[in-house]
């Protein structure tokens, strides 16, 4: 086999050619209508003929329907999940149809604030307001454009998490099991908190001018790699942080005086730089609000009401170092599921929220447990 290359693609790994899928007009949970949807999706693998060897994979907040294969023209990264994916992988293609949609409110091909609205410019300001449960109405639709009779798993982390839990809940005879990796059944207080900033950042930038920049020669990307600045810090662990930067300067800087960076500002700097340059801010907005509006209890009583008459198996999986997500949210799912539909296991992982992204082989197995 030949070596492995970043992200652990392996060339002759399967590489799916990003596809399109017009879903009409789609109604909101909010009450108003979003015309003409479209939406993105990479598939692998073959749908079997009585539509029930499918995997869905929802993507984080800044994800894409590209879970593997290589960076290419109009894919600027290689997957974030590479190694999941294949022939004899933890999600073997032999056996499975698997799916990636890109989130409705997205910026990779599905409808969203950057899409043309009917007039013929950007949606803007004037795109609604959409919610996790919206996100999966739109994939059901594409399930069903698609001839998928039932997943045998939906499986997201973070954000997809919040999907995930929300798609046995919202269809539960078209949901066999559901895996939620590091996320949560209802956004926190500190969740929205750390939000907070991250949206000013954004609406405080001269060029957003109120959310329709589309048509002017500049984007607000200041305030974009500030609120991604402020949220990679939660997706790490304080002990990791320490570990790996202390309070190193970057090599030929130096903090002293403040003419030059820590090392850790050196690492916020690259992710930042990494997200400005493929992730739009409206898009960022848009589903940042729609986590934060993430509560499985909505509209359904509390906690263990929501979840009283789940059909599906769950899945409940949390990350020991999560510090957005932290494992007391997992068990607090876990423990308001129905016993006989629930399992929960915490990865031991020092790299905190992305632990769920970095610690292949651990998610992997638990995976693969989950749709035999």
């Amino acid at each position: 086999m030949a070596p492995a290359g970043p992200g652990g693609w392996r060339p002759g790994d399967p590489v799916a050619d990003r596809k399109f899928a017009s879903l009409g007009a789609l109604r909101l949970e909010l009450g108003t209508t979003l015309p003409d949807v479209e939406i993105a999706y990479e598939s692998w693998g073959t749908l079997n003929a009585a539509g029930d060897n499918a995997v869905l994979i929802e993507h984080a907040l800044t994800g894409d329907a590209h879970v593997v294969g290589a960076a290419g023209p109009g894919q600027p990264t290689p997957g974030w999940w590479d190694g999941l994916i294949g022939p004899g992988r933890y999600l073997d293609t032999d056996r499975y149809f698997v799916i990636a949609s890109n989130v409705l409110g997205g910026c990779q091909g599905t409808t969203g604030p950057s899409s043309l609205a009917p007039d013929g410019r950007a949606w803007g300001s004037r795109f609604p307001f959409v919610t996790v449960r919206d996100q999966v109405h739109a994939e059901r639709r594409l399930a069903d454009l698609l001839g998928i009779t039932t997943f045998r798993a939906v499986i997201g982390g973070s954000m997809g998490g919040m999907r995930a839990i929300e798609w046995p809940l919202m269809y539960p005879d078209r949901v066999a099991r559901a895996v939620v990796l590091a996320s949560t059944p209802y956004a926190t207080a500190d969740e929205i908190a750390w939000c907070a900033p991250q949206l000013a950042a954004i609406e405080a930038d001269p060029a957003w001018h109120g959310g329709d920049y589309y048509e002017t020669d500049e984007a607000p990307t200041v305030g974009l790699g500030i609120a991604r600045s402020i949220a990679h810090v939660t997706y790490r662990s304080e002990y990791e942080l320490t570990t790996r930067f202390g309070r190193e300067p970057q090599p030929g800087e130096n903090p002293l005086g403040g003419q030059g960076r820590y090392a850790v500002e050196s690492y916020l700097d690259h992710h930042r730089d990494k997200l400005i340059g493929r992730f739009d801010a409206g898009s960022y907005v848009v589903l940042t609000r729609a986590m934060n509006a993430h509560d499985i209890a909505r509209g359904r009583g509390d906690l263990a009401s929501a979840v009283s008459e789940i059909q599906a198996q769950v899945s409940v999986v949390g990350v020991s170092s999560d510090r957005l997500y932290p494992v007391r949210l997992s068990e607090e799912l876990y423990a308001a599921l129905p016993e006989d539909r629930r399992e929960l296991a915490i990865i031991d992982s020092p790299y905190g929220h992305d632990g769920f992204l970095i610690e292949l082989d651990a998610v992997g197995k638990i995976i693969n447990d989950a749709v035999r």
